[in-house]
């Protein structure tokens, strides 16, 4: 059996510093609050921070997979990177520019002796799918990777619209992203077979019983109904955790924005993927915890006082989860 770690996390706000040569005058201005104070050494000791606790992941070895969000673009990724060197790992990254007005992206970060991406005489299989509410906003990122054994493993990166402007007031645009998925995911099946493995991440700033995940994106909380489905359905992986309060973020208290979704393909008995028992978690290290309550230690940012604290990561835990593979 080979193990997978897989891990997610919305790092919030990773920007590169204020006047990059790798933003275009329009973000530059776009952003011109938000990067206030946001030099280089800032913005260093932002991705010090989150690499402090990536490389403390799967036992201190770091993750085989790490899908990420609220990244500006490539090169920061690749700076965040360069700062896992300690672990000795090959990692690459898939990134594609989004269209998002605040120019965040979501991404992956893979080790290149536990998977590679797909290619064929038509590129690489790596597809963007835009989420379009008037205009075009963040994408979902699938990329389909073969493992050590040649198997094919589809993972799809989220970061669906936020509930700014208020939770019920934003919700469609939330549903429109579930059916995105759901399409894709439909799609994929088409195309790879009924049994195909499927493993879609993200920050979907719903939870698991809204309506954008259950009725559009299909993901449900027992296992008979995401095998027994005539569409394809998901099974979500957060159900377990939030029985005992957990979450992944923080806003009047715990939220689970942050999910795993996997495929029939992941879930039947007899099929080569499976996700270890109990693997699934959310990753809080004390340094992590803040308040009575313990919620995220937010970095944030120079412009706002209340929430700038270097010694922070984001208002967001990661999580992370084993997926097995046979031999």
């Amino acid at each position: 059996m080979t193990s997978y770690y897989v891990a997610w996390w919305n790092v919030e706000n990773l920007f590169d510093k204020k006047n990059s040569g790798h933003r275009t005058d329009k973000l530059e201005r776009t952003l011109e609050n938000e990067l206030k104070g946001w030099t280089a050494a800032i913005r260093d000791k932002k991705l010090k921070q989150l690499a402090s606790i990536i490389v403390r992941m799967n036992g201190g070895q770091g993750p085989d997979l790490l899908g990420v969000c609220e990244v500006e673009n490539r090169e920061i990724i690749t700076m965040l990177v360069d700062r896992l060197s300690i672990l000795g790992r090959p990692y690459d990254i898939v990134h594609t520019e989004s269209k998002d007005n605040r120019g965040i992206d979501v991404a992956f970060i893979y080790d290149t002796t536990a998977f590679t991406v797909e290619s064929d005489a038509d590129g690489d299989k790596i597809f963007d799918h835009w989420i379009v509410k008037r205009n075009a906003t963040r994408d979902i990122l699938q990329v389909n990777f073969m493992t050590r054994h040649k198997r094919r493993l589809v993972a799809i990166a989220n970061h669906w619209p936020s509930r700014s402007g208020g939770q019920f007031e934003s919700e469609p645009y939330r549903i429109i992203a579930g059916e995105t998925l759901a399409y894709f995911h439909e799609r994929i099946r088409e195309i790879h077979g009924d049994d195909v493995a499927v493993v879609a991440m993200g920050d979907f700033n719903d939870e698991p019983f809204d309506r954008s995940l259950m009725h559009y994106a299909l993901s449900y909380r027992h296992k008979e109904r995401a095998t027994r489905a005539t569409n394809p359905t998901f099974l979500n992986l957060m159900w377990p955790l939030m029985g005992d309060g957990r979450g992944s973020h923080y806003f009047d208290g715990f939220g689970m924005l942050d999910q795993f979704l996997v495929s029939e393909g992941v879930v039947k008995s007899g099929l080569p993927f499976s996700v270890k028992d109990k693997s699934v978690e959310v990753l809080n290290f004390p340094e992590m915890l803040k308040g009575r309550y313990k919620q995220p230690k937010r970095f944030g940012r120079p412009s706002s006082a209340s929430t700038f604290d270097e010694t922070g990561f984001s208002d967001h835990f990661p999580i992370a989860m084993v997926i097995e593979e046979k031999d």
